[in-house]
């Protein structure tokens, strides 16, 4: 035992430093991968908003990198899905409301088109008062996140039936 003889310090320096190195490498993408698992988000866009002879019509984009779920549309402070009795058509579909709540899902990088008409008597009883030409209404998307994406139109075409 006497002939055998040890590694010199530098090279246990080297390889201690090199496997320190390739563990911090390791650690670094693990944490980029659970990170990237906690920040995703949904961020809604209204691109654009104008009033038809159908109702107010919305284009909307999700630019997130999660899916968002509007519930409920609001016009000026009053739930479409629970107080004005909103029509909503999503990409010229009819969507209802189940329990007060709409399920509009968006899919990130997804663009959707979606109008909503209510009738006059369903606005005032509301506590909207008198709707039509010259009136601004803002249009606010609620998610199932608890996120609000409001936008104002005043209205030139649309008044409610």
């Amino acid at each position: 035992m006497a002939g055998r003889r040890a590694i010199s310090p530098v090279i246990a320096t080297v390889i201690i430093v090199a496997v320190t190195i390739a563990v911090a490498i390791a650690v670094a993408f693990w944490m980029t991968g659970i990170i990237g698992l906690f920040t995703g988000f949904e961020q809604l866009q209204i691109t654009t908003i104008m009033d038809t002879q159908q109702g107010i019509q919305l284009t909307v984009r999700n630019t997130g990198t999660q899916t968002a779920t509007i519930t409920d549309i609001f016009i000026n402070g009053r739930s479409c899905a629970a107080q004005l009795n909103c029509d909503v058509n999503v990409d010229g579909n009819q969507e209802q409301a189940q329990n007060n709540r709409y399920t509009i899902t968006f899919n990130p990088g997804q663009q959707r088109q979606i109008t909503v008409a209510f009738r006059l008597q369903d606005a005032q009883a509301a506590g909207l008062g008198d709707i039509g030409p010259g009136t601004s209404i803002e249009v606010k998307l609620l998610t199932a996140s608890g996120k609000e994406y409001p936008k104002l139109l005043v209205l030139q075409e649309w008044s409610p039936p």
